[in-house]
């Protein structure tokens, strides 16, 4: 699926999406414990911030919104006025080298088609300062697929597999690899793995 495809796909999709989730879940505990690595006031980016109700939200206040999609941008301006947000392909971060102490990608990374991962994780860690922190979901399966009839509308997921991606994060200098597994607001379980930059 084309990235164009992608985005209005998103935008098609996410009033329906912000309304679907349950705003309980443990994976909302996480963002406490990347908090507490974290310096005091921290730059934190959220990839993927959607309406920002399940993350950005959580995150301190002038926290960065990244999402490639207007209508989830547009829903997040009312849920998170404090936060700064940027209309942007993950691929292609529009942010300073070393500006950033932690970046979140909540069920985010697995909508870029697998072949790109890699270049998405190098901008992960262009962005971050080091020793900085990466907290993303990680796919359990290997897949490249659109769903149709997902939140109504349709949408694309793709990823090489867990093993694959521990492995590309780790080329692209991520260490110190802690995993979780927690209940997210759609109602099921995910694999959380937080993951710092290496460097000196």
């Amino acid at each position: 699926m084309e990235r164009d495809s992608v985005r209005e796909a998103w935008d098609a999709v996410a009033e329906t999406y912000a309304e679907r989730r349950d705003p309980d879940g443990s994976d909302a505990d996480l963002l406490d414990e990347l908090r507490e690595e974290c310096p005091p006031d921290p730059t934190i980016v959220d990839i993927g911030c959607g309406d920002g109700a399940r993350t950005l939200a959580n995150l301190p206040d002038g926290s960065v919104g990244i999402d490639f999609s207007r209508e989830g941008l547009d829903l997040a301006s009312e849920t998170v006025p404090a936060a700064r947000l940027v209309q942007a392909d993950m691929c292609a971060l529009p942010l300073a080298t070393d500006s950033a102490d932690a970046v979140t990608a909540y069920h985010a990374v697995f909508h870029v088609s697998r072949t790109d991962h890699p270049t998405v994780y190098r901008e992960f860690a262009r962005v971050l300062k080091t020793r900085g922190t990466l907290l993303m979901t990680l796919p359990g399966g290997r897949f490249e697929t659109v769903r149709r009839g997902w939140m109504g509308g349709e949408m694309f997921f793709s990823a090489p597999g867990r093993e694959q991606t521990l492995d590309q994060l780790a080329a692209a200098g991520f260490e110190n690899v802690r995993t979780r597994t927690v209940t997210d607001p759609l109602g099921s379980s995910s694999e959380f793995v937080f993951a710092d930059l290496g460097g000196d």
